[in-house]
């Protein structure tokens, strides 16, 4: 790999579903790129009426500026802004009218200097679905590379296109996609989000099938730091993990997909983009330390990392908590030798450092409100999380875990359970649920803790 950044796409999209992110927060997204070398923000919020459900609306006023001042700021900042259509819930493939209006508002937003365009095909249905488009194409994979050609070759002099397929996961040859790269101009790139819809990981076998079978590099849309739909109980502040140090060999770059916490989000692509500039060396727990310190700030890092080393369930990671799981493990461990104050001193210690972390995070001054405030569903269930372990460790101090655990700590693991977010991994709920089953919690009787996701 020569000195020069090695990956052609290096950016955001705003592709979640959820709440938008505002107009500040999206001006703050491009300064934020534009800070840690990326070059690329991609416009596609799910639930902008003017994006899906109401594409063929054009923008005016207040709206139309609001376009215009992100495409300036871009341009400002040497970011490439790219602006998506997601038509396929309603658009008529076979209609000329719908045709013309999808490049119609294309070509609005081109007016306002837009120079690369997203043709989303994502979460529509498989099959056609108006007879006009069954009389005329075969299947969708027919129906597409027509809409595609036909949106490429109308769209102004130079812009360029990037598309979205239906079949956007996988291992990259399956029959459709293969079709829509055999059949598309060369010039137009793909999404694609890798093996799954969150990749554990991106590698570059995989990487190269799609490249084989598409006849171009593939661009991820990688779906880390998003939390939405079925990921909404979980966090998502942990390092970029997983992708291939070579990556850049067979594919043309990586767009990450944000949360709706647009504060969360920037410690993700900060240590994203420190992949993307250097995937070779990229580290990234120390990447991550810097990202903490950045994005919480100087005074409250430290609290914030402590508390972030216990939210790290998601797709890209093989621990959720480390170091409460290791702290749990070697309680119960000790417990169970009939090394109760010894373990009892451990895990105290542990719960009090966890506790002051949450003070500080809860109720203390703090440099990013905002980040706080987003996360403060998490920080709680993670205060209450740490009172059950100091309340575990008391307990065990006393002498009192077999006769009152199950009483004094059932209310904690009611508490977490209905926090309804995902805090400590598996580690402290299966410990909780062992030590408040009375027939479980004896002397000499086998008391779990455990990590790892179900």
């Amino acid at each position: 790999m020569t000195g020069l950044t090695p990956f052609r796409f290096r950016g955001v999209v705003e592709g979640f579903y959820g709440r938008p992110w505002t107009h500040a927060q999206r001006l703050d997204a491009i300064e934020f790129l534009g800070a840690h070398g990326m070059n690329t923000f991609v416009y596609a919020p799910k639930d902008d009426p003017f994006l899906r459900r109401e594409w063929r609306e054009p923008y005016t006023g207040t709206d139309l500026a609001r376009i215009r001042e992100l495409v300036g700021r871009s341009d400002a900042l040497g970011i490439e802004f790219v602006y998506c259509l997601s038509p396929g819930l309603s658009i008529t493939y076979a209609s000329d009218n719908d045709v013309r209006a999808l490049t119609a508002k294309f070509r609005s937003v081109a007016e306002l200097g837009v120079r690369r365009f997203g043709l989303l095909l994502d979460d529509i249905p498989q099959d056609l679905q108006h007879d006009a488009d069954r009389d005329r194409f075969a299947d969708l994979a027919e129906a597409h590379v027509a809409l595609i050609g036909r949106v490429y070759d109308d769209l102004p002099a130079g812009a360029a296109l990037i598309v979205c397929p239906t079949v956007y996961w996988g291992y990259g040859d399956e029959a459709y996609v293969a079709r829509l790269g055999r059949g598309i101009d060369p010039r137009i790139d793909l999404f694609w989000t890798g093996r799954a819809i969150c990749s554990a990981t991106l590698d570059l076998f995989d990487a190269a099938t799609f490249a084989r079978s598409t006849a171009r590099l593939p661009t991820y849309w990688d779906n880390y730091p998003v939390n939405d739909v079925a990921m909404s109980h979980e966090l998502h502040v942990g390092p970029y993990r997983g992708r291939d140090r070579h990556l850049y060999r067979f594919a043309s770059g990586v767009i990450a997909n944000g949360m709706e916490l647009f504060e969360s989000s920037k410690i993700a692509f900060a240590t994203i983009a420190d992949y993307l500039r250097s995937p070779e060396g990229y580290e990234p727990e120390a990447s991550w330390q810097a990202a903490l310190r950045e994005v919480a700030g100087e005074p409250d890092w430290d609290a914030y990392a402590l508390f972030a080393d216990n939210v790290r369930s998601s797709c890209l990671s093989a621990e959720d908590a480390p170091q409460v799981t290791r702290a749990l493990e070697s309680f119960t461990f000790r417990f169970e030798r009939g090394e109760a104050s010894a373990a009892a001193r451990e895990l105290a210690a542990l719960a009090d450092r966890l506790l002051a972390a949450a003070d500080h995070l809860l109720r203390g001054p703090v440099h990013n409100t905002a980040l706080i405030a987003e996360g403060r569903p998490w920080i709680e269930a993670f205060e209450i999380g740490a009172r059950a372990m100091r309340c575990m460790a008391d307990l065990a101090a006393s002498g009192r875990l077999a006769a009152d655990g199950p009483s004094e700590l059932f209310p904690y693991l009611e508490r977490l359970r209905e926090a309804r977010v995902r805090v400590f991994g598996d580690a402290l709920t299966m410990t909780l649920t062992d030590l408040t089953n009375p027939s479980t919690v004896n002397e000499g009787s086998q008391v779990r803790a455990g990590g790892g996701r179900s």
